[in-house]
């Protein structure tokens, strides 16, 4: 579709739309909580609406990848191995999900997202302190990565969130560190995603367009707040977005 095809208003607000939603998927994740239902609420068919939520989630993931790197938040060494797995993951999830009935997802994952929800918020754990991982390196990378890859591939909300919940409870990550790994890893598994709806032909680049100049501006502006922002205030942050995830959940059963 040409841009033209699309009113003024509509650009704007899924432009706002994605600015919100890459600082909030940069600081905490469930971004797509926001850009999937604007964009199916703007009359895009849904499988289109996943495709061209991919494209511009990709570009914030980008953005808040390169600045944790070029800020030295990560260390590039250390993650690359960890990308490569969660893109393998993201690309055997993404086919499976060309042959699977994702319905039944519908009653797993809100269960996952509750979990995860009550973790961070009752969890007297959450530091910037790394502590001792319960999962060695080499599991966490061969087994644990990858299958939140696959899941971020297969079906995707909260993928940043789960990320996050690895590294503190299994890799023994402090919660900003964690955080700012789960943004690379994030961003592998979205671009594994995106080039097979690429191949499928089904994104929207006038829309995906808009969208990818308010998530850069979004992942920019959460980038430089991760690393001054309270524990507590991100932890609360993540708390939120797992129950606003369980809402919207709620009303689509």
């Amino acid at each position: 579709m040409e841009l033209a095809h699309f009113s003024i208003e509509l650009l704007a607000f899924l432009f706002f739309i994605a600015i919100v939603a890459g600082f909030l998927d940069t600081l905490a994740g469930g971004g797509g909580l926001l850009t999937v239902p604007a964009l199916m609420m703007s009359g895009i068919p849904p499988v289109a609406a996943l495709a061209t939520n991919k494209l511009q989630a990709s570009t914030g993931t980008a953005t808040a990848s390169y600045m944790m790197i070029k800020n030295k938040k990560v260390c590039w060494d250390e993650i690359k191995p960890l990308m490569l797995f969660a893109f393998i993951g993201a690309s055997a999830g993404t086919v499976m999900v060309q042959f699977v009935d994702t319905r039944i997802l519908s009653f797993v994952i809100p269960l996952v997202i509750l979990f995860i929800g009550i973790y961070f918020l009752i969890s007297p754990a959450l530091d910037k302190q790394n502590k001792q991982a319960k999962v060695s390196d080499k599991n966490y990378q061969r087994w644990i990565v990858p299958s939140i890859g696959c899941y971020d591939g297969f079906f995707g909300p909260g993928t940043g969130s789960f990320f996050a919940l690895a590294g503190v409870s299994l890799n023994g990550r402090g919660f900003i560190d964690a955080t700012a790994i789960a943004k690379t890893l994030n961003f592998s598994t979205n671009m594994a995603s995106l080039l097979v709806f690429l191949v499928a032909g089904q994104v929207i680049w006038a829309l995906g367009f808009t969208m990818i100049l308010g998530q850069v501006i979004g992942a920019w502006l959460g980038s430089h707040c991760l690393f001054t922002i309270k524990v507590k205030y991100l932890r609360y942050l993540v708390v939120t977005m797992c129950f606003a995830m369980l809402v919207k959940y709620g009303f689509t059963l």
